[in-house]
């Protein structure tokens, strides 16, 4: 947990990393998941110029629910001057994203290590 923030929840595990605030999604991302992280996932994305990295590593399923967190964290993170990063290799998880039109809004990288070397200006 990081200092002052929410504890994680069975979903959402937050640690820092080279300077960056990592939010790590666990399990199936779906309706029941969103409630449970929406207060901390907010609580995240309410700091000013952070640079975040939201890293789907860990899922197994991803819905339209899963979606709107991304979303609303991403609107949340750059209305604060933050910077975002979006780690996804799962094919199932990047078709969502290509269907919808959201993988060049995102343009997500396929491991942590990418997004830990990329600069903060090719972020968000």
């Amino acid at each position: 947990m990081i200092d002052g923030s929410p504890p994680a929840t069975g979903h959402l595990h937050t640690y820092r990393a080279q300077g960056h605030l990592v939010l790590e999604f666990h399990g199936a991302i779906d309706i029941g998941a969103a409630l449970d992280m929406g207060p901390a996932l907010d609580a995240h994305t309410a700091r000013p110029a952070l640079t975040v990295i939201i890293d789907l590593s860990h899922v197994e399923f991803f819905d339209c629910s899963g979606l709107r967190l991304l979303c609303r964290a991403r609107r949340r993170i750059l209305d604060h001057s933050g910077e975002l990063q979006l780690v996804c290799a799962h094919p199932l998880t990047l078709q969502v994203l290509r269907v919808t039109g959201l993988y060049p809004v995102f343009a997500p990288v396929p491991c942590l290590a990418d997004a830990l070397d990329q600069p903060d200006s090719e972020a968000g």
